[in-house]
């Protein structure tokens, strides 16, 4: 296998979370929940988790696995 294959499957892509918010603060709860509480449900941890701010104000959350 060449390296180009093993580069590109090493990549990590954001998954952007489907609903926006109007603050920071209830962006900021999700991503903490999705950071603590995702065992639960049997999912893996996201590895990264950001709240980022969308091009019309509202706050979104993305994470990585």
């Amino acid at each position: 296998m060449n390296n180009k294959g093993k580069e590109r499957s090493h990549i990590m892509r954001w998954v952007y979370w489907v609903k926006l918010y109007e603050s920071k603060f209830q962006a900021g709860c999700l991503a903490k929940r999705m950071e603590e509480d995702w065992w639960i449900y049997g999912y893996e941890c996201p590895q990264s988790v950001e709240v980022y701010r969308s091009k019309k104000g509202r706050f979104g959350v993305r994470y990585q696995l």
